[in-house]
């Protein structure tokens, strides 16, 4: 492989994770069978058969937070103790995307200032929403304004949106839910001004924008709307959406890639697997489709482009 590929969307899942987040009734897990099985072999495994030089590791749907405050903080602090073990008895392979126990933000600023402070965290992985609330939301303004502050790298990934009971129709909500919930919340970022409030936060969103590519006209047509110009003088959400980092995750091509092309330059795309929420086989698909694709940038591959950008993100991982 000539690139070494950065893996910003991999997924980590310790026993204890799956044991707590069983009993506290995700058994089916955002309306999937089961739990995927993970272990740190079979994740090295998948990523030296594919050249994926170092992944990033987070924690996915359903996050930490499971309604009670005292335990999310411990099970926060585990996963990221957890996580930043394996960085460092694997030196260079993975990195660490630390999690939240939102929405208490207290809790979360204090998990903030310990994961920088004493793990060496990579970024942050924040979900769409926890217990309905968006990102957005007025009261996670210290939470954003520390991790400016800290000019974190803030992963975004999707979960079951609220009343996901009657909008799913019973299926699993990964396939269509995910989606527009990251529509959802990047959308909240940019009306609530927090994307130019804190420039300094460097943020990834999942699965190529989700909807968001495809929407982005229409949100900036509302924003000039609804939005009166003297409270608001970065208004053009277009340019805001430029800023941001898109993973490739999940079913990139033949039709999502392109249609994110149409929104960003191709220096803000960053590879994601998805492993291990997406199976090994799926995943390798993926990758494969990924290579046969031909790079926006002359001279480049996919491979190559990608791992660029993300070195300039995470200078660390610059060899």
């Amino acid at each position: 492989m000539s690139s070494g590929l950065i893996d910003v969307h991999a997924h980590l899942l310790p026993d204890f994770y799956v044991q707590q987040a069983a009993a506290a009734g995700h058994a089916h897990p955002d309306g999937m069978g089961g739990w995927p099985s993970w272990s740190v072999k079979a994740h090295l495994d998948l990523m030296d058969r594919n050249g994926i030089e170092t992944a990033m590791l987070s924690m996915s749907s359903p996050g930490v937070h499971f309604g009670d405050d005292k335990a999310a903080r411990l099970l926060a602090r585990r996963v990221n103790e957890y996580t930043a073990e394996l960085t460092r008895d694997h030196p260079g392979r993975f990195g660490n995307f630390v999690s939240l126990p939102l929405p208490d933000v207290d809790a979360s600023l204090e998990e903030i200032a310990f994961a920088y402070d004493e793990l060496d965290a990579d970024g942050v992985a924040l979900l769409t929403h926890t217990h309905g609330v968006y990102l957005g939301d007025q009261r996670l303004e210290p939470v954003f304004a520390e991790l400016d502050r800290r000019r974190a790298v803030v992963f975004l990934h999707p979960t079951s949106p609220v009343g996901w009971e009657q909008s799913a129709l019973g299926r699993p909500r990964p396939m269509v839910e995910y989606i527009f919930d990251t529509a959802r919340t990047v959308t909240d970022l940019v009306m609530a001004g927090v994307v130019t409030r804190y420039p300094r936060i460097q943020v990834i969103v999942p699965h190529c924008g989700g909807a968001v590519p495809v929407l982005a006209d229409r949100i900036n047509e509302f924003m000039r709307l609804f939005l009166p110009s003297e409270d608001t003088p970065a208004k053009d959400a277009v340019q805001q959406l430029r800023g941001l980092y898109y993973d490739m995750a999940g079913t990139a091509f033949p039709r999502q890639v392109p249609a994110l092309l149409k929104l960003v330059d191709p220096d803000r795309v960053l590879f994601g697997s998805d492993y291990c929420w997406t199976p090994p086989p799926l995943a390798d698909a993926h990758i494969a489709a990924i290579d046969a694709a031909e790079s926006p940038v002359e001279g480049t591959t996919w491979r190559s482009l990608t791992t660029a950008n993300a070195q300039r993100l995470f200078p660390g991982t610059a060899r």
